[in-house]
């Protein structure tokens, strides 16, 4: 009689969670998509304009002052959305985080900005999904399963990846721990919110792993040296992140004028390089990486575009800067290892991003998701020895040990 009981009381939790996620997905996707088709005019129009860059100091002055005026209970980013699911009980999150998040995303990129689109995406979703434990008259605990669903969407929908984003959802909240309850909501809503963004022709870049791989000693020392490097990376990063917002926080108080004078930082560097694949999301020098070689620092000088960009107050992401400077790193490490050029950059690509978000087993995931299986062990291997190089810390504050 138990055993009849737990199927059917799992029956109906499926099923109630297959509803709402479906329900949540569709204005998640759909804005998701959104989000991307406006991301990439923006990126076009400053591409074709880059005196736009000039600018950039003034356009963190205002979207500083904004959130300074109007969004001051939204401005920790995703470490919001962290704390919302420790702590269910805490005020719903309103839709006019979704409206600033974006609005500054796309000021950030259209002026120049290194930031990435993940955790826009995130906070959208999120702040989309908490106006339905009201109307749902969800509880405490189906309220926090809610914000970890919409997680999972806001990542599968932004990346083309609902399998990834799903475990992504579940493996950051806790370092070093699957909480499996949460699955089935987070599976239904990245496979749900990816489908309503293929609807809208949400734009998604595609990456390739050709090269055939042999696992010899030689390769996987090789990968276990590049999982080393990406986890050191990882952790300057997450250093850097950290220190230079506290430091500038201590001397510049005024939120508006220190987003101010992070501008006039950027576009010094950018106009000491002059290269504008430092700038924005950097998704073509992302692609180069994977089949040409590339200039030896270019992960570092995107790591320092980034690390001030988003330490200073404009918005946006961590992640795909992340993959840029992980793939453009494997790509500099391929005359000291015995790997293929692909092989190294797609390992780098998502290496690094799991070492500052302490998530391997949702890297993986991404990578036999975006490039297939022919490398699933070594990214794996890059992945997990990343991971435990890279530290305690992550990029995001809240996310628990």
């Amino acid at each position: 009689m138990d055993f009849v009981e737990n199927v059917k009381k799992l029956f109906t939790y499926v099923l109630r969670w297959i509803a709402i996620s479906a329900i949540i997905s569709i204005p998640i996707g759909a804005t998701s998509s959104f989000f991307l088709h406006t991301l990439n005019m923006a990126t076009d129009f400053r591409e074709g304009h880059l005196w736009i860059i000039v600018f950039l100091p003034f356009c963190g002055y205002f979207i500083s002052y904004l959130y300074d005026r109007y969004g001051q209970s939204f401005a920790s980013g995703n470490n919001l959305l962290f704390d919302t699911i420790d702590d269910p009980t805490k005020d719903k999150i309103t839709l006019l985080k979704a409206v600033f998040i974006y609005f500054g995303t796309i000021l950030t990129h259209l002026f120049g900005g290194s930031a990435g689109r993940e955790g826009t995406a995130l906070q959208m979703a999120g702040s989309i999904a908490d106006q339905f434990t009201s109307i749902f008259k969800l509880s405490v605990e189906d309220r926090k399963t809610l914000i970890i669903a919409s997680i999972a969407a806001g990542f599968g929908a932004v990346f083309g990846t609902p399998l990834a984003g799903a475990i992504f959802a579940v493996e950051v909240l806790v370092r070093g721990r699957l909480q499996y309850k949460y699955l089935v909501p987070a599976l239904f809503a990245g496979f749900f919110a990816d489908m309503v963004g293929d609807i809208f022709n949400s734009p998604h870049t595609h990456y390739e792993i050709a090269s055939a791989i042999n696992y010899s000693i030689s390769n996987v020392g090789s990968a276990v040296l590049a999982g080393i490097c990406f986890g050191l990376v990882a952790r300057f990063f997450i250093f850097s992140m950290h220190y230079l917002a506290k430091r500038s926080h201590q001397m510049i108080p005024n939120n508006p004028i220190r987003t101010f004078v992070g501008g006039l930082l950027v576009l010094g560097l950018f106009a000491l390089i002059q290269e504008s694949k430092f700038v924005g999301l950097g998704v073509p020098t992302i692609v180069s990486s994977f089949d040409q070689h590339l200039p030896t620092f270019d992960f570092a000088l995107k790591l320092i575009f980034t690390v001030i960009t988003l330490s200073f107050g404009f918005k946006g992401g961590e992640v795909t800067p992340l993959f840029f400077i992980g793939a453009t790193l494997g790509n500099a490490l391929f005359p000291i290892t015995t790997l293929p050029l692909d092989v190294l950059a797609g390992m780098g690509f998502v290496g690094v991003f799991a070492g500052a978000t302490k998530t391997p087993i949702a890297c993986t995931i991404l990578a036999i998701e975006l490039f297939g299986w022919e490398a699933a062990i070594f990214v794996s291997i890059g992945c997990i020895v990343s991971y435990h190089i890279s530290g305690v810390k992550s990029i995001y504050s809240s996310q628990k040990l």
